[in-house]
């Protein structure tokens, strides 16, 4: 496609013409993928609709992205949240890689097939190359495959009227950042009315819109100017709320660009102002907290967060860094690193358009991804590596010392959202990376050290604690996340919620990390590392005795046996803990073999996981929780429709009936594992009677169908209705067990993973307490056991008061056990139930919880 010439796309389906703002979905109707234009499909064959590669196939077959001529970018997404079929009804008639014809097939759709498992056959051609491509004829009515014109894409025109170009390799190269326009159109002073000031988001929405005009724009504030198409230099200005800036316009649309961003900049850059005028701003995107205790201030060396795994560590700082990689500072072929910084950015750019789309409806997260795609593309980082290139650097070399340059710049603002924002450069930035240098291993960390990361996924916890370091640190994550649940079961010190300011920390310094008391202290002295190391000395020789007395039951000492079982994920955990003492699983949480995969784990492959655990524990009895996913744990490859609340939506035993098959598979998979000691299966996020009938009708029918013996069904009880009718579920389930984590934030209406809220969460708050005596009571009284899996199982000091209102049965996380089994040895469980009906009676998590200190606590 050359100047001036536009390329036709034509219909790739027969069937009515739709405006893509009409598409119920808000990443196709918002444009947060591209501009574009939706089909509703009366045909089910998929056409080419030009001559252009396919550069990607989706694994699940119901998206195609084609390169054309002109370096076009086009995706074409069969359907709405069609991606949750996993192939299903798809037919590819193409490969990636392949060399397409204009109408040429390129897939094929069992139309009945999706209509009754999709939400819509809604089909949309989106140019994804919006940068460089702009939409100039779209046709209307009803579209003819392979005949029909449907629209015609033009290259973007540069103030000046240049057409941008092309690099070496074909592809549409990185526009040059503007020049300060000196002459033109000059606005009135603008308000930035945001009250984070001129942060990654807004800045992204800014650079976006400005991007659109063939015009020079720069915002000026306090002297100092920054190109309006460059996301960073813009979030450089470090424009706080209340800044004054004036845009700066000059080309054949100045007058209307510079309207045009005064308007965004005085609506809030699309924030809602509203709601951030009502409260006070809350710390940006910090960790969810599940301690009742205030949070303490930090200081040069102490950087406070939220323990999310217990333990002490002493060790150097180790920083998981995406910009960490071995490359060649020179390269001779100026043209070729030309071509693989485009070819990166390129890859890069699909990598979060496809992350962009496959955020459903979760505009949130959309909305992060659609930022990371405005830094990729920021003119001024991209002229910063293709200048060094042009000087002899190699592209992977250039990038990342301008990506770096660009964090350098950020951290330095005094507004500590902004200077934050410097992370998210650094994950754009690693991503690009990755692809310049081919891939490679996941950076390792040093033994004994401390590893401190913006995030880290569970993943990466199990790797972390393969190479043996002594404690994690995230600014990201909760004490409920699948990573903190790992953490705490590998015996790794977790802490979460910390100051990004952390992560500026040299790597290799001196540290302590106090997971218990919440803290990293930096740089030590000799006292202070005396002190530390005479504390692990101190908790190496009680862990030693716990151990070695783990095996014998755990009984009070008027008698009272309270068994105490495991929480696990996996055999190892299984192992582990059959080590450790634990008299059977509790808790087995399948929910986590489903994360970090493009699809479910077949039939055979969750039966032969049930097995090996099964066959770990022996004659140690099994408790198997079906999916628990939605809500705070989404999986990227089951799609769930766009909710207002997660939380109070589509999650637990709803899946179920969203994914009938799924848990049915399953529900196999757990009937054909043979137990010495039986096993039992165990349903999460129970709200109601119908559900757990309905529930029960399935399970019966798959047992039925594979003639198996009957096995025992229990019911979580972590929603607050369960609990106020206990007797009625007691009636028709086998044992009760209790969630405490998300039974404590629905009682207490507190988002468990909110930033201003968490903090206040405990389980043992009065209202919560009463709601579990109730449960057990209701239990006792038809016969049934009940047990608590939740994290407070898990606390020594919340034990007494769960002995004293009758439970008899702990499931704690692994690492707990011999802990959780000497506290109980301690107890006097008649003690414990004056204590319990004490703090029934009491007012506070924290009166209940000075009821329990060590000083007041039952012996």
């Amino acid at each position: 496609m050359h100047p001036g010439e536009s390329l036709t796309l034509l219909a790739p389906l027969s069937g009515p013409i739709v405006p893509i703002e009409s598409v119920p979905d808000a990443v196709f109707a918002d444009k947060i993928v591209g501009d574009g234009i939706s089909i509703d499909p009366i045909s089910q064959t998929l056409l080419a609709p030009c001559d252009a590669t396919v550069t990607q196939l989706h694994a699940a077959r119901h998206a195609i992205t084609l390169s054309a001529a002109g370096g076009v970018e086009i995706m074409i997404h069969v359907g709405i949240d069609t991606v949750g079929l996993k192939g299903e009804g798809f037919t590819a008639r193409v490969s990636q890689g392949d060399r397409v014809s204009a109408g040429q097939a390129l897939l094929e759709f069992d139309a009945d097939l999706l209509l009754r498992k999709a939400p819509s056959l809604l089909t949309q051609v989106v140019v994804l190359s919006g940068e460089t491509s702009a939409i100039v004829e779209r046709a209307s009515g009803v579209a003819r495959a392979g005949v029909s014109r449907l629209m015609a894409v033009s290259p973007r025109r540069r103030a000046g009227g240049e057409a941008p170009r092309a690099s070496s390799a074909g592809e549409a190269g990185a526009s040059r950042p503007p020049p300060r326009a000196t002459v033109g159109v000059t606005s009135a002073l603008v308000v930035v009315p945001n009250p984070h000031g001129l942060h990654a988001r807004p800045a992204a929405v800014l650079a976006s819109e400005a991007k659109s005009f063939a015009a020079d724009i720069s915002v000026e504030l306090a002297g100092r100017n920054a190109n309006a198409k460059s996301v960073v230099a813009l979030m450089n200005l470090g424009a706080g709320p209340g800044a004054e800036l004036r845009i700066v316009g000059s080309g054949s649309e100045a007058a209307r660009a510079v309207a045009r961003l005064v308007e965004l900049v005085r609506s809030g850059l699309g924030e809602d102002l509203s709601a951030a005028n009502a409260a006070p701003p809350a710390e940006p995107e910090r960790a969810a907290a599940s301690s009742s205790t205030p949070r303490a201030a930090d200081d040069a060396r102490h950087v406070h967060g939220v323990s999310a795994s217990p333990g002490l560590a002493i060790g150097p700082i180790c920083k998981i860094d995406p910009l960490a990689a071995d490359v060649d500072e020179h390269a001779s072929d100026t043209e070729a690193e030309l071509a693989r910084l485009q070819k990166a950015l390129r890859h890069t750019r699909l990598e979060l358009k496809q992350l962009v789309a496959a955020s459903g409806k979760r505009v949130e997260q959309a909305q992060i991804f659609s930022a990371h795609l405005t830094m990729l593309d920021d003119p001024e980082m991209i002229t910063r590596t293709e200048v060094a290139i042009v000087e002899g650097k190699s592209a992977a070399f250039a990038w990342r010392e301008a990506v770096m340059s660009s964090c350098r710049e950020l951290a330095r603002l005094s507004n500590p959202l902004l200077a934050a924002r410097a992370n998210d450069l650094r994950d754009v930035g690693g991503r690009a990376l990755r692809h310049l240098v081919g891939g490679g291993e996941a950076q390792a960390a040093p033994a004994g050290s401390i590893v401190v990361a913006e995030s880290l996924t569970p993943s990466e916890v199990v790797r972390l604690a393969d190479q043996r370091v002594a404690g994690l640190v995230s600014v990201l994550g909760g004490t409920t996340s699948h990573a903190a649940i790992l953490a705490r079961s590998l015996g790794l010190p977790y802490l979460v919620g910390a100051s990004a300011s952390l992560l500026a920390v040299e790597a290799g310094a001196a540290a302590v990390l106090d997971a218990e008391g919440a803290v990293v202290l930096l740089h030590p002295t000799e006292a202070e590392l005396d002190a530390y190391r005479g504390r692990l000395g101190a908790r190496k020789a009680l862990r030693e005795r716990q151990e070695a007395a783990a095996g014998e039951r755990a009984v009070t000492r008027d008698g009272v046996h309270v068994a105490v079982l495991a929480n696990i994920a996996s055999a190892d955990d299984a192992r582990k803990a059959v080590r450790l003492g634990a008299e059977g699983v509790g808790l087995l949480r399948t929910e986590l073999m489903f994360f970090d995969r493009d699809a479910a784990p077949t039939e055979a492959e969750q039966t032969a996981a049930y097995q090996e655990i099964a066959d770990a524990l022996g004659e140690r009895p099994l408790v198997v929780r079906t999916l628990d996913v939605g809500g705070d744990k989404p999986l990227s490859y089951m799609p769930l429709p766009a909710e207002d609340n997660p939380l109070l939506g589509i999650r637990g035993l709803r899946i179920g009936a969203l994914h009938p098959a799924l848990l049915r598979s399953q529900l196999r998979a757990i009937l054909a594992v043979r137990a010495p000691a039986g096993h039992r299966i165990l349903l999460p996020m129970v709200s109601s009677l119908e559900e757990l009938r309905e529930a029960k009708q399935v399970l019966e029918e798959e047992r039925r169908r594979a003639g198996s013996p009957p096995v025992e069904l229990g019911v979580m009880v972590e929603v607050p209705s369960v609990a106020v009718q206990a007797d009625r579920f007691a009636a028709e389930v086998d044992f009760f067990s209790i969630g405490t984590n998300d039974l404590t934030q629905y009682t207490l209406a507190m988002d468990r993973t909110h930033p201003r809220l968490a903090g206040r969460q405990d389980a043992l708050h009065p209202a919560v307490l009463r709601l579990i005596d109730r449960a057990v009571q209701a239990a006792k009284g038809r016969g049934r056991h009940v047990g608590i899996c939740g994290a407070v199982a898990s606390d020594p000091e919340a034990v007494a008061v769960l002995v004293g209102l009758g439970v008899t049965e702990l499931s704690v996380s692994v690492q707990a056990i011999p802990e959780v089994k000497a506290r109980i040895r301690e107890l006097d469980a008649a003690r414990c139930r004056e204590i319990a009906r004490a703090a029934l009676d009491l007012g506070t998590a924290a009166e209940v919880r000075a009821l329990l200190a060590p000083g007041a606590r039952p012996g």
